[in-house]
């Protein structure tokens, strides 16, 4: 009886840290062109959980790829990011976002081009744009780029998670053209930049 009343504790003592653990967890959405190199960037560093890749922004509700490709609904290429605060910050995440795109072409990166390819942050607490908005500025003003930042800044909306083939698509297709030669060179860039934050 013992025997089963502990067993009984440690299962909800084990349930109960998992639930803590979830709560600890917190999401950033970031828009910086197509999300395929997004979310390929972001799965490799520590303390984050999980990517996604979607739509968010928008004015119709489950938008296609090919809806969102026409350019027709608003709605932006995003990857929404789960993390843990306690392993990588909000500011280390904006830091790969501003480091990792050129948030000083209005929608568009590089050959990408389209209000679907625009640079945006959509936040999700009243910290989250607070931080994002004074780091904008600073870049601004201590002239970072050779162009003013025109990333948009923005609360989050309804993120609508984008088709199955869309998901790890780095992972999945790394020998395909696009791959070695738009998202590899970043992928390259990531691990010399932020070295200390990928994971092993």
């Amino acid at each position: 009886m013992k025997k089963y009343i502990l067993i009984t504790i440690l299962i909800i003592l084990s349930m109960q840290n998992a639930d803590a653990q979830k709560q600890k967890l917190q999401k950033a959405t970031f828009g910086m062109g197509c999300f395929w190199c997004t979310e390929a960037l972001f799965e490799r560093l520590n303390g984050v959980s999980s990517v996604k890749s979607g739509y968010e922004g928008g004015d119709v509700v489950n938008p296609t790829y090919e809806d969102v490709c026409s350019g027709t609904t608003n709605h932006a290429e995003v990857t929404e990011i789960t993390y843990d605060p306690a392993k990588i910050s909000y500011d280390e995440l904006l830091e790969v976002f501003w480091k990792s795109h050129d948030p000083t072409t209005l929608n568009r990166q590089g050959a990408d081009v389209g209000t679907q390819y625009r640079s945006v942050i959509f936040y999700h607490t009243d910290e989250q744009k607070e931080i994002a908005t004074k780091y904008k500025a600073e870049l601004n003003k201590t002239k970072a780029f050779d162009n003013p930042v025109v990333t948009v800044i923005e609360k989050a909306k309804p993120f609508y998670v984008a088709e199955n083939y869309h998901q790890d698509y780095f992972i999945k297709n790394g020998e395909l053209p696009y791959c070695r030669l738009v998202i590899l060179p970043k992928m390259e860039k990531l691990e010399k930049l932020f070295k200390a934050k990928l994971k092993h």
